[in-house]
């Protein structure tokens, strides 16, 4: 007798099953097409604007001299060289840290990319700053300021490098 009531309750749950039409609901059907009327919407009104937009000549380009560049800003800081070699009146420095460890980590990933990185120590703000490079004039270490922002563009961290003068 239980294994007759077990098979009939087995078939009727299978029925059931079954006879469900799909697990979507409608709700997101419905959102969907809204949204594939919406993307038609905007590109049929992309179109119009491109039909619609005038043909504008170029300008004759007139050449002007460039606007003079304001000196880079220079941090001046009393450090000492932790790891490296050759420290410099100006440095170009690409990273700050409270923990020695994060430094190193970034003096080693710099080293890796070809470049000679040092780590010094700020012993005034308890900070270890990263230095990609070294020079002697203010000139030449903002113009490797730039070369260095520029090579990454997409690194934040490198977009905020800059100037340290070393104090005695």
């Amino acid at each position: 007798m239980k294994k007759l009531f077990v098979l009939g309750m087995g078939l009727c749950l299978v029925l059931a099953f079954s006879s469900c039409k799909s697990s979507e609901s409608a709700y997101k059907k419905a959102y969907e097409k809204a949204k594939q009327n919406e993307l038609a919407e905007a590109a049929k009104e992309q179109e119009a604007v491109v039909e619609a937009a005038p043909v504008v000549e170029a300008a004759p380009v007139v050449e002007t001299a460039p606007a003079p560049v304001a000196p880079a800003p220079v941090r001046e800081e009393k450090v000492e060289l932790v790891s490296g070699d050759g420290l410099k009146a100006f440095s170009v420095v690409c990273g700050s840290f409270g923990v020695k460890a994060n430094a190193d980590g970034l003096k080693s990933t710099l080293d890796a990319e070809g470049y000679s990185a040092k780590v010094v120590y700020n012993a005034e703000r308890n900070m270890y700053r990263v230095i990609v490079s070294s020079f002697d004039t203010r000139e030449e270490a903002a113009a490797a300021r730039d070369a260095f922002k520029a090579k990454y563009p997409n690194r934040q961290d490198f977009q905020g490098s800059w100037l340290l003068y070393r104090v005695y």
